[in-house]
Order: structure tokens, then C-alpha cells, then sequence
């Protein structure tokens, strides 16, 4: 079956998503975990593979980098479409010209950035300023890339959480990639939640619109203040709602996670954010038992030892070395 045609937005977040791995290479210090997560992401989609090599074969070129093979793929991507396919050969063409400051084709064809930068935060929560005047507070375990384009601003959040505050520029758009949706804006504050495959994005200020990785520009949602959004793997189209004027979400700011009478298995996400080694619950049942409680976030890897004084539970280890939560049989009663 043919895949389906992309949007510009879609072809603008792969092609920031494979200048993001071209750099990683360049840093020389990838993880073996990066390097199948960038196996994976070469073999989802035909068009991945494709915009890899190009802008893997304009950096080679301008000689302005260590050169580097692409890793090789088990797919054969197909000929790039005629839009892309002009814009490598010009792009190419002036490169191989010999035209001086060659640094700079890459900038004016939008291929490649003028900035680069990679922030994380492990013990505690950080401040950063982007070198667009953007300020974006990261929570514990979060770690995200901005590169700046000619045409746009880009965020790739690979993990965990953040408060943006972008600076204001109506030609200048700021995306945010995260799972598989992406949050495009021009100056505004919100937040955005990100665990394995689930994202949250709550609006504060301004207004944003959302894409989930299946949904065509077009279908693109509007949110505005005291509204959120969230997707999974594979949802067509965010989920909208309002936010409660009672939600404690962004108690991270403040070093807190506040946890409102939720089941387990709502309430684990929100916790396994914080910890190396996830929590996992035994069956449907156990994700049915409630938890509440406000918790420190630098202090969330004793929770799961603690869970058996104040819930109807015990603990166990997998294989794998996770703790499993069990309910806690119920006694019978005496005849």
C-alpha cells in the first residue's frame, strides 16, 4: 500500500528530526540506546531515510564537519519527491559552486541551523535561556535539543518536562516536536508533560496549535488558555479539554508532585517520570487502587517502598529488576 502524501509541516519535522541525528553523530557520543532508537526512526517511514542521506550528503560536502556514513538501513528509501528532490540539487549545486562561507548554504535553503543546543536536567529542576531569548524550565530527567532555522525555531523534547516561555516572533515560528505530535507557536507559555509514548501540553499564555503525528496540517488544533491536549502513539487527533481550576500539574515548578485520589495505573506514569527503574503494576486490578498524596520530586525513588504502609498492597521484583506492585490478598472471612 502506497504511503499517504505529507504535509510541509510533517516534512519540516522529519527533516528537523534527521538534522537532530546528523548531530548526535557529529557529538561522537551517542548511547547504543540512541543508536536503535535512531535505527527505529530511519525504518518508520520511507521519507526518514531519505532526508537523512540528503542532508548527511550536504554536510559531507561542504567539508565544514567530520564526514560521516548514514548507518545503513534494512529499508531502500525511495527517489525523493520532485518538490525536495529540486531542493537537494540546488541546494547541492551551490554548495559544489565553491562559493565562500559554504556554512551558510545549508541556513539559507532551511536545512541547517545557525544554532544548536542540547540541554538536560538530572538532579534537580534548571533554568535555561535559548539563544532566541525563549526561557524554558526543565523538570527532573528531561532532556530536549533546540536548533534555530532561518524559517523556524525548533524543540525536540526526547524525555520528561518543560515550561516554555517563548519569545515573541509571528515569522519566526517555534515548534516543539514530543512523542508524535508537535506544538507550533509564535510567543507564548505552556507546558508540556512527555512519558514513553503519552504527551500533555497545557496552555498558560497565547495560544498554540497542536498536531498529532497522524493529522494533517490542516486538521491542526487551536488551543487557548486553560486548555490542554494530549495524544499517544498513533491517535489520529489530540484529545482537548479544559483545565481544571483545581489542577496541580505543574506543582513540578515547585519541586512537587501532587497526586489527586488517582487510580494506579494513572497515577504511575506521572511517578515512573522520576525513576530509573520504572514501577509496574501486576494486573488490572492493582491499577485500580487509588493513590493521593503531594511527594517531593527529588525524593520519589523511596516511594515504591513505601506504598505498602498506606495502600492495600505488596512488592515484588520482575525479572527484569522492576518493582511490581501487587494487591494485597483479601482476608476471608470466618464462618
Amino acid at each position: 500500500m502506497s504511503e499517504s502524501p505529507l504535509s510541509d509541516s510533517q516534512y519540516d519535522a522529519i527533516t528537523d528530526t534527521a538534522a537532530h541525528w546528523c548531530m548526535r553523530l557529529q557529538d561522537g557520543d551517542m548511547t547504543v540506546a540512541e543508536r536503535k532508537a535512531l535505527q527505529t526512526w530511519l525504518q518508520a517511514h520511507p521519507q526518514h531515510a531519505v532526508e537523512f542521506e540528503a542532508i548527511a550528503q550536504i554536510w559531507n560536502v561542504t567539508g565544514l564537519v567530520q564526514p560521516f556514513s548514514p548507518p545503513l538501513t534494512t529499508l531502500t528509501p525511495p527517489a525523493p519527491s520532485r518538490r525536495r528532490r529540486h531542493r537537494y540539487a540546488a541546494a547541492a549545486a551551490v554548495i559544489l559552486s565553491g562559493i565562500p562561507l559554504t556554512g551558510l548554504v545549508g541556513w539559507q535553503f532551511g536545512w541547517l541551523p545557525n544554532a544548536y543546543e542540547t540541554h538536560e536536567a538530572q538532579g534537580g529542576t534548571r533554568q535555561v535561556l535559548l539563544s532566541d531569548g525563549s526561557r524554558v524550565q526543565l523538570n527532573l530527567n528531561t532532556h530536549l535539543t533546540f536548533t534555530n532555522y532561518k524559517d523556524r525555531r525548533s524543540v525536540r523534547l526526547d524525555n520528561g518536562e518543560a515550561f516554555f516561555e517563548v519569545s515573541h516572533d509571528r515569522q519566526h515560528p517555534f515548534v516543539v516536536n514530543a512523542g508524535e505530535g508537535s506544538i507550533r507557536v509564535t510567543g507564548t507559555r505552556f507546558n508540556v508533560w512527555m512519558y514513553n509514548d503519552q504527551v500533555k501540553v497545557m496552555l498558560v499564555e497565547g495560544s498554540v496549535k497542536v498536531t498529532s503525528k497522524a493529522g494533517r496540517e490542516d486538521t491542526a488544533l487551536t488551543l487557548l488558555p486553560n486548555m490542554q491536549a494530549s495524544w499517544s502513539s498513533g491517535d489520529n487527533q489530540p484529545r482537548v479539554s479544559p483545565i481544571e481550576s483545581n489542577d496541580t500539574s505543574m506543582a513540578w515548578r515547585e519541586g512537587k508532585l501532587v497526586i489527586n485520589d488517582l487510580p494506579l495505573n494513572q497515577a504511575l506514569p506521572l511517578i515512573n517520570r522520576y525513576l530509573q527503574t520504572p514501577i509496574v503494576l501486576a494486573d488490572n486490578a492493582t491499577g485500580q487502587i487509588r493513590l493521593g498524596g503531594i511527594f517531593n520530586t527529588q525524593e520519589m525513588a523511596s516511594l515504591a517502598s513505601s506504598l505498602p504502609g498506606v495502600l492495600p498492597v505488596s512488592l515484588s521484583r520482575n525479572q527484569q529488576g522492576n518493582p511490581v506492585i501487587n494487591r494485597a490478598p483479601t482476608a476471608k472471612a470466618t464462618p
